[in-house]
């Protein structure tokens, strides 16, 4: 049965970006084998994915692998990089049925040429696909992203096709990893910690924060939709006095 609940496209939320925390806790709780918690939180994907195409929300955005994940253990590591090649193989088929593009955000230089080659098919493959997007987060980190959109920048000045006094905010904005999409509105952790961890920095500036302690294995697109439904039911201000928006609202 379908969880999704209608709400107006104007209220609903564009983008919403998921840290999908709490896998090796879960695989703990519940007496796994080592690793697979991250199995578990795999197969946790697809009905958030359903439910973001069902409910009309344009981009998802998950965080599958961080820049700092690289300071695991090997061996948790490699079968991180074994899930998500596996989680890609497994996804092109739904992206088919679905319609939706597949797309990564991320350092890609550190990744394996077999991965690597792996995503560049799956972008291709969806490419034209408009249900939604999904993006998926691997070897991504935000300040790195900031820091890799200066650089294209300063080369530009450095070569003399751009003047320092040009470099603005919505200049950086267009090199930024996903420049093309909507800005995140809503940020969600599961796995009861409180922070973002590196996560789509420059993109979330003004999205609401969602915080659960459920872990992401459990974590289910009813949930999703009580959060979804909390934020349009949430008056975003963007700098601007409650007053202003009413009247903004009211003008409409």
């Amino acid at each position: 049965m379908s969880t999704s609940v209608f709400l107006a496209p104007d209220i609903l939320p564009r983008h919403i970006a998921i840290i999908m925390d709490g896998n090796n806790r879960y695989g703990k709780a519940n007496d796994l084998a080592k690793g697979q918690g991250h199995v578990a939180g795999k197969d946790a994907l697809d009905p958030i994915v359903e439910y973001c195409v069902e409910t009309g929300i344009e981009v998802l955005t998950v965080f599958a692998f961080s820049s700092e994940n690289w300071q695991r253990p090997p061996s948790e590591v490699a079968l991180l990089m074994q899930l998500l090649s596996s989680t890609i193989y497994e996804q092109i088929p739904r992206m088919n049925e679905y319609r939706i593009r597949l797309r990564f955000i991320g350092d890609r230089s550190q990744l394996s040429d077999s991965l690597q080659a792996l995503m560049a098919d799956a972008e291709e493959k969806t490419a034209d696909f408009e249900a939604m997007t999904l993006v998926i987060a691997i070897s991504y980190g935000g300040q790195w992203d900031i820091a890799n959109a200066a650089k294209q920048l300063a080369q530009q000045v450095q070569t003399g096709q751009l003047q320092a006094e040009e470099v603005s905010k919505e200049l950086l904005g267009e090199y930024v990893q996903l420049a093309d999409a909507p800005a995140v509105d809503m940020l969600i952790r599961t796995g009861g910690e409180y922070r973002i961890s590196n996560f789509l920095l420059w993109q979330s500036a003004y999205a609401e924060l969602f915080f659960t302690q459920t872990l992401w294995p459990n974590f289910g697109a009813e949930e999703l939709s009580t959060m979804v439904t909390e934020f349009a039911q949430r008056q975003r201000r963007f700098g601007k006095t409650s007053e202003q928006i009413v009247i903004e609202q009211q003008s409409r």
